[in-house]
Order: structure tokens, then sequence, then C-alpha cells
């Protein structure tokens, strides 16, 4: 078995590679040739922007929250060994939020928890050969399933981001009050000085990217699922391996692109 392994070639694996990309491209296509017509089931659709969305808020909140009061307590103190006392932390602490960290680890704890989730269900369907039986019954697996997270995930996840700013700023805020004796005025002058419409759609925009790319790789990674339950872990965690990686260098090209737009 072992020697199977090795005797794969880079050529071989780079043809399931553009393969795999040719089936996820199609996957996205038909799922937006089902939005186009109006092919969406309502019910389905809900369930999952409540799953997206509103189960998902606690562990945005907390993780948000503690981000924006590291990001304070490092600044105040990187600030004050700098300058003799802190300075400049609501306005570094709220442009790194919403511009890069707010929208980055926002979408990786939803891929951990909404991505994984995703390509556990419908790969798990796919083993017990459910999605079989949804061709036989006349459904497509395309809009039974795929169409309902696609949206749920594009709607929910740029409305968790928004939410996960705020709540930062007001870890930041906290810190920055009771650690470095920063009146809250100051603190959110700091933030207002620098902060333009911009700003914000530059990360706002970033996390519409996210969801796609979180959201496709959980589709495509459940659906081409094989090999029973082994399978199913392997395609979980392969899903939210890729899903970060890619939302990671998607980052730095979003980043240029919108920067070269003068939308920063």
């Amino acid at each position: 078995m072992k020697e199977q392994i090795l005797k794969v070639s880079p050529l071989r694996k780079l043809k399931d590679n553009i393969k795999g990309l040719g089936i996820a491209s199609q996957l996205v296509i038909d799922t937006f040739i089902c939005i186009i017509k109006g092919q969406i089931n309502v019910k389905n659709t809900i369930i999952q922007m409540v799953e997206v969305g509103y189960m998902s808020f606690p562990i945005v909140l907390l993780t948000s929250f503690f981000v924006g009061m590291v990001l304070a307590l490092q600044v105040g103190s990187a600030t004050a060994n700098l300058f003799n006392e802190p300075v400049y932390i609501g306005m570094i602490t709220g442009y790194s939020l919403v511009k890069e960290l707010g929208p980055v680890l926002t979408s990786v704890v939803i891929t951990g928890r909404i991505g994984a989730a995703i390509t556990a269900e419908i790969g798990t369907m796919k083993v017990t050969e459910q999605i079989d039986a949804l061709y036989t019954l006349g459904t497509n697996p395309v809009r039974y399933l795929a169409v309902p997270r696609f949206i749920a995930c594009i709607l929910m996840l740029p409305l968790l981001v928004a939410i996960s700013n705020i709540v930062g700023i007001y870890g930041g805020l906290l810190v920055s009050s009771l650690t470095w004796d920063i009146p809250s005025t100051v603190y959110i002058g700091d933030i207002l000085d620098v902060m333009t419409v911009q700003t914000f759609l530059h990360g706002f925009i970033k996390s519409f990217f996210f969801a796609g790319i979180l959201v496709t790789v959980a589709c495509h990674k459940g659906f081409q699922c094989s090999g029973g339950a082994e399978g199913v872990g392997k395609a979980t965690t392969s899903s939210v391996m890729v899903t970060m990686v890619l939302m990671l260098i998607s980052d730095y090209f979003l980043t240029d692109l919108l920067t070269s737009l003068k939308i920063s």
C-alpha cells in the first residue's frame, strides 16, 4: 500500500487537482443558475441562516471581544515603551480589526464550525447514498443542499464580520479604559479620525469572498466524499485546511486589489 502511495506521480496529483477545480467551478455555476431561476428552498435556507448566523454569534462574540482586548493591551504596551505613554490605541486597534483581523479571524472561526459541519453533513449523505436517493426521487441535490448553504453563508458571514468589528472595538475600549486609563472619548475619537467608509468596505468586501470560498470548498468536499466514515473524517479535515489556506492566500490579493482601487 505504501509503495502505491509513493508511486503517485506529481503529474497525477496535478491532474486530480485541476479536475477537482473544474468540478467545484461547475458546482458554483449550477448553484447560481438555481438561485437566478428562483429555485430556492426557503425553509432550508432559513434553517441554514439560523445555523450560520444566530448559532455562531456566541463564539464570534467571544473571539472578537478578546482579540480587541489583546490588541489594545499589546498596542498600549508597545507605545508606552516607545513614547513613555500609551498612545494611538484606538486608531491601531480599530484599523486592524476592521481591515484585517475582523474579516479573517471571523471567517476562520466560522470555517471551523460551519465549514466542517457542511462537509460532514453532505459527506455523510453521500456515503450513505442519500444523495443518490434524491436523484431517484427527482430532487436536484444542488438545489436542495448547496443553494441554501450558499445563500446563508454569503448573507450571514458579512453580518457576523460587522458585529465582530464592533465587539472587538468595545473590547479594546474596555482595556484602554481599565488598564491604560485612557478616556473613552479619546479612544473613540482616535478611531473616528482614521476610519472612513472605504476602511469599513475594505474588510466588508473581503468577507463576501471568504464566505464564497468557505461554502464552495465545504460543499465540494462533501459531494466528492467517499470511503465511508473514514472518508467523511478525511473530507472534513481537508475542507477546513483547504479553506483556511485559500482564505489567507486570497486575503493578500484582495488587499492588493482593494488598495489599488483606493478602497482602504
